[in-house]
């Protein structure tokens, strides 16, 4: 990992660090599958680490690009993923993979790549970024998840969860 991209935890007193992540679900609950991301940090429990902050913003990018100018040390984006395996696949990949892959993010209304070219034209910098998606079916119109998305919203919400503690137990990101 880059000295750029490494990011140490801020420390609140002399014996203590603390890791400020944001777990923002997105997509819109009006084109079928991709509510999922919606629908995972709905199923997520209350975060129980004071720097931890779990978000719907739906198709709201201007929004999640400027709460990204806040100094978060991570960011953990729960998307629906463009169809390209079997559906109802749980995947989880930091950005930098999808990235190099070649790998659109699409969340259709809001683009992940767009948000994140705007918090750099703010001045902002994105944090390290981990990605929880999902395999769609259908993004056509209409509320509710197809069936294997929707047996997909809680083991999505488990890895939410493990990259989470993962993240916390870390002295970089």
């Amino acid at each position: 990992m880059s000295a750029a991209r490494r990011r140490r935890r801020r420390p609140t007193n002399r014996s203590e660090a603390t890791t400020k992540v944001l777990v923002a679900g997105i997509g819109n609950i009006f084109l079928g599958d991709d509510g999922f991301g919606p629908a995972v940090v709905r199923r997520l429990p209350a975060p129980t680490a004071a720097d931890v902050r779990v978000a719907d913003y739906g198709i709201r990018g201007m929004h999640l690009a400027y709460d990204l100018l806040n100094d978060w040390d991570a960011l953990v984006l729960v998307d629906a993923l463009p169809d390209r395996g079997a559906p109802g696949r749980v995947e989880v990949f930091r950005a930098e993979q999808a990235e190099e892959a070649g790998t659109r993010l699409d969340a259709h209304a809001m683009d992940p790549e767009a948000v994140f070219s705007m918090v750099r034209t703010l001045g902002g910098t994105v944090p390290p970024t981990v990605i929880v998606g999902c395999q769609v079916v259908s993004v056509a119109e209409g509320i509710g998840l197809t069936e294997p998305v929707e047996a997909a919203v809680a083991p999505a919400a488990a890895a939410v969860g493990s990259v989470l503690a993962d993240l916390l137990s870390r002295q970089e990101v």
